[in-house]
């Protein structure tokens, strides 16, 4: 025999349901619960039911969202990245409040759905029992219900019945517990796996085809068809015409810091902020190579062959008077430009100009040594 999920009584209004309940909440026979066309005042503390807790997990679980975003902010501005931004410390909590807000929406609104779907609503088991007895359909029209439901324990349908028809019922109703069949099974987990496969596949061969079908359709819009602004073509854009802009006005480009001074008098204050290291040597190495040893020579003695062929004389870097100069003087000539010698400060950042410094002073220490001392030095 199958077993009883509940035992329904039908009442005729409100007001005899409502006298029914404390009689048979006495008894003690199963849970109850009463099923109504509209809501009911009071019917709730009647039947003895408690609050529901859904608001209870909502906010707790606010509270945490609110607490993982202030935790991993704070991880990620003062611990692991710190980052001064605007003059603030890297802790300053104000600035975590947006991020906060929409963590703790996240976490309260998926305790809410799924919190009431799955624990509260018993899901996945889909369909209430009562939604399949005779009595439903007067239920929901003007019938008021008062149910005997089987809780843990085995109930007695006999023993339901008379209580409901003391307390004053017309109609009583069994309804029978339905079977529960494992909700995840292999057939289940081979149907869902399947079914997604065949979407996705459905849909890549459908995106496919329209894409070959209607290649100009926006979003389908080839990278090389869009609208893009070419630097060595006329460009309508702009009211000059062309589509190379000039720097914004007052603006300076990354690495093109301006030089302080004003003339390489006060240029000699300034000290080199690059260390001695290998790599810094070799990016002067290689800036002086690019810039300056057409002129200057790959030692520094100004014997550079292009100067020779226009008549002009290039520094001699060994020279006593450039051995003595500041680093500054040095850096500012490589940024301002000297004489013939032009500048460089388009040309090479504040680090490359440093470095070339650097690389200028390792020519003239090495000065008492050997020509082909020297070439192999800087070739080294």
């Amino acid at each position: 025999m199958a077993e009883t999920f509940a035992v329904l009584g039908l009442f005729d209004s409100a007001d005899a349901l409502a006298k029914a309940i404390p009689g048979v909440r006495d008894r003690k026979l199963g849970r109850l619960e009463a099923y109504t066309p509209y809501p009911i005042h009071g019917i709730d503390e009647a039947l003895g039911l408690r609050r529901s807790p859904l608001g209870g997990m909502v906010l707790v679980m606010g509270i945490l969202g609110a607490l993982t975003a202030f935790g991993f902010q704070y991880w990620i501005s003062a611990v692991d990245y710190p980052i001064v931004t605007g003059g603030k410390a890297p802790w300053s909590w104000e600035a975590f409040i947006p991020i906060m807000f929409e963590v703790t929406v996240l976490f309260a609104t998926f305790t809410a759905g799924l919190g009431m779907l799955f624990l509260l609503n018993k899901l996945p088991f889909f369909g209430h029992p009562v939604l399949q007895s005779k009595a439903i359909s007067a239920i929901t029209r003007d019938r008021f219900a008062l149910a005997l439901e089987a809780e843990g324990a085995t109930l007695d349908p006999a023993a339901c019945e008379a209580a409901l028809r003391a307390a004053g019922a017309r109609e009583i109703e069994v309804v029978p517990a339905p079977e529960r069949a494992p909700f995840v099974t292999s057939d289940f987990v081979l149907r869902s796996l399947g079914g997604i496969f065949l979407a996705c596949a459905g849909a890549g061969v459908l995106m496919y085809w329209a894409v070959k079908l209607f290649p100009v359709l926006p979003p389908m819009s080839y990278m090389q068809n869009q609208p893009r602004l070419n630097a060595f073509k006329p460009s309508a854009f702009f009211k000059d015409g062309f589509g190379m802009r000039a720097p914004a006005p007052g603006t300076v480009a990354r690495g093109h810091l301006p030089l302080g001074a004003a003339t390489q008098e006060e240029a000699a204050g300034l000290a080199n902020p690059l260390p001695r290291t290998r790599e810094v040597f070799e990016m002067g190495k290689a800036a002086y190579h690019n810039r300056c040893e057409v002129c200057h020579g790959a030692l520094g003695k100004g014997q550079g062959s292009l100067t020779a062929a226009y008549g002009a004389k290039p520094a001699n870097l060994q020279a006593q008077q450039f051995r003595d100069y500041p680093d500054g003087k040095i850096y500012w000539a490589v940024t301002k430009g000297k004489n013939q010698m032009p500048a460089h400060d388009a040309d090479l950042s504040e680090t490359q100009r440093w470095a070339v410094v650097h690389y200028v002073r390792a020519l003239q220490r090495a000065q008492n040594a050997t020509d082909a001392d020297l070439q192999q030095a800087v070739r080294r």
